[in-house]
């Protein structure tokens, strides 16, 4: 991959974003639809050092009997984990409208070999799950080497084929600069990625409404230049309704309605479920997945 001239292609695109005023976003009013919405599109997560297959087990079967408690909300859009639960996700996820993500490629730092790397993502896929999400090789593009961190990526999603989803984690709080994260943005989405997402929740600042600005433009440009659509991620401290409804109304002021469904948006957290699920139905505490072993 020539990175020269694929940033030199799109740098009046970034020349051109507005400057980001949170006070001059509109705002995406609370109503229940749109709180619906938002739900559907969780990536529930469970990242934790002390998780288990029973825990995980656990964390599965309140995704699978959701419905029966709550008919008239849709369920997450998907479940992330650790790779050694890929089959945890594949058996208890099977035939729902659920995506089973997995991150991997050593992940949280990336720090470790390719061909461990895509050894991993390739048995978590074959174990069950159907949405990966890594991390870039953050010193190395911190040190110029684009054209390795675009083929680490690529050779990653040639290993997993179109049909698994690939989330391409930025960490945008290690990248320092809206440049930075713009060139990174663009990097990962001309190597094969099917989301950008801003961080990882693990040693680094997470999302902040100014990255997902740059990283909206991005996804726009590029889907404009390569009629490709990507979708994008805030992953990394969202964890009330407000921080939501932010990301969300970032995304529709740049890219429109259409791109506000769970094949192109996401969220990474679990504490917002029940908060979501509170304010939906108007009651007075929620604690559905909180209340887990």
């Amino acid at each position: 991959m020539e990175t020269n001239s694929l940033f030199e292609l799109f740098n009046q695109d970034y020349l051109n974003i507005p400057v980001f005023d949170l006070s001059k976003l509109s705002l995406e009013e609370k109503s229940a639809d749109i709180l619906k919405r938002l739900f559907n599109c969780l990536d529930l997560t469970s990242l934790n050092s002390d998780d288990s297959s029973n825990k995980i087990e656990s964390f599965c079967e309140k995704v699978v009997h959701l419905n029966e408690h709550y008919p008239d909300i849709p369920n997450v859009g998907a479940v992330c984990v650790y790779p050694v639960f890929a089959s945890v996700l594949g058996s208890k996820l099977k035939g729902m409208d659920v995506k089973r993500a997995v991150v991997s490629a050593g992940f949280p730092t990336s720090q470790t070999f390719l061909d461990v790397k895509i050894e991993e993502t390739k048995k978590a896929v074959f174990l069950g799950a159907d949405e990966i999400d890594i991390v870039i090789s953050i010193g190395e593009f911190l040190e110029g080497n684009y054209e390795f961190v675009g083929r680490e990526i690529a050779d990653i999603k040639a290993a997993i084929g179109k049909d698994v989803q690939l989330k391409v984690i930025l960490e945008t709080g290690a990248l320092g600069t809206s440049e930075n994260i713009w060139m990174a943005s663009i990097l990962a989405m001309e190597a094969g990625a099917d989301f950008i997402k801003t961080s990882t929740g693990k040693g680094y600042p997470g999302a902040t409404p100014e990255a997902a600005w740059i990283m909206n433009h991005a996804m726009k440009a590029f889907t404009e230049k390569r009629k490709r659509k990507v979708g994008f991620k805030a992953a990394g401290g969202v964890s009330t309704v407000e921080d939501a409804l932010i990301y969300w109304s970032i995304q529709k002021q740049v890219l429109g309605d259409s791109w506000l469904n769970n094949s192109l948006f996401r969220i990474g957290t679990s504490r917002l479920a029940d908060t979501l699920l509170k304010e939906i139905t108007g009651a007075e505490k929620v604690v559905y997945f909180s209340h887990l072993p």
